[in-house]
């Protein structure tokens, strides 16, 4: 019951955000235009400029909740989030190379971003198990912070240096569904689909790794496999998402513990509370960073910052969220 009343929330969150702007338009306009498109101005804003980041924002956000609470119980750490194996700053490297020696720009830096969203975190895992021992949590974590430092290190360098770089790129590092169209959707939406898929399935293999290494193998559970594909699973998503919007904070960190607060530890259930709930605060984040300003508008990746640091606070003051 719990998650119909969450999906009716997200409904209601795709419908504002395709109707509350700069110009406010009706929803029966808003049904005209997907039902029977006639080429006026506001048709053309829902169809070009509001259906598009509101699905964008709709799928980056459900990957980046899920993604969260994967990497949360990957390592068996309330503070992880996708930036913990150095997606976002391997995806924004990436793009600043992309920039500096190609010019490349819009649609065209989605291929670099995934790219380097998935290089970096490979980079993470064989780093995490170098030698005899296993990618624990602890190894991981260490080598993801240590790859994202470097990373970062090169971004700001070329950025500082570069200005034609740092005018190209601002509004991608920032986290943003501004003038993203269906293509960049498109081209991301086969990785979107496949890392969903995955990361739902391997609930049940989460729910026993959860019980600590010795007592998982006891039990039967592949250590091994399920951190591979979790890894996977995590590339897949983080790469997609930071491809499509940028990296774009909190929203991984902050989501699967508010989803804990309703199903407790069992993954089969936090995770698509997660991916509906990251939904839910993307597009709402997106929708009131339109209206915020008068003249203007916020980037999502501002306004997700501003809702999800005071949570995060809370939630960190609060003694369940150490309970994974």
């Amino acid at each position: 019951m719990g998650l119909v009343v969450c999906l009716a929330v997200l409904g209601l969150c795709a419908l504002l955000s395709v109707t509350v702007g700069a110009k406010p338009i009706a929803v029966a306009d808003v049904w005209a235009a997907l039902t029977d498109y006639r080429g006026t101005y506001d048709h053309d804003v829902i169809r070009t400029l509001r259906v598009p980041r509101t699905v964008l924002g709709v799928f980056v956000g459900a990957a980046l909740g899920l993604a969260g609470a994967l990497m949360q119980a990957l390592t068996r750490n309330p503070l992880a989030e996708p930036g913990i194996l150095g997606v976002n700053s391997g995806a924004a490297a990436a793009v600043v190379v992309a920039v500096f020696v190609f010019g490349a720009g819009g649609a065209a830096l989605v291929w670099p971003a995934f790219a380097g969203a998935a290089l970096a975190a490979v980079a993470v895992y064989a780093l995490g198990s170098r030698g005899r021992s296993s990618a624990t949590p602890v190894r991981l974590a260490l080598a993801g912070t240590a790859v994202a430092a470097v990373l970062q290190g090169l971004v700001y360098g070329v950025i500082v240096l570069n200005d034609f770089v740092f005018d190209r790129i601002r509004f991608w590092q920032v986290g943003s569904l501004t003038g993203r169209d269906m293509e960049i959707f498109w081209q991301v939406a086969p990785f979107l689909v496949v890392g969903v898929m995955l990361t739902l399935s391997l609930g049940p293999s989460l729910n026993v790794v959860a019980l600590g290494d010795e007592l998982a193998s006891t039990l039967g559970g592949r250590i091994g496999q399920v951190r591979v594909l979790s890894a996977v699973g995590v590339i897949l998503l983080c790469g997609a998402a930071t491809a499509a919007a940028g990296p774009i904070w909190f929203v991984g960190l902050v989501i699967p513990h508010l989803a804990r607060l309703v199903t407790g530890p069992d993954q089969r259930w936090l995770l698509p509370y997660s991916a509906v709930l990251g939904a839910v605060l993307l597009t709402a984040a997106d929708t009131v960073g339109r209206v915020v300003l008068p003249r203007s508008e916020l980037e999502v990746g501002i306004i997700t910052a501003f809702v999800g640091a005071p949570l995060f606070i809370a939630l960190v003051r609060s003694r369940k969220m150490a309970k994974l």
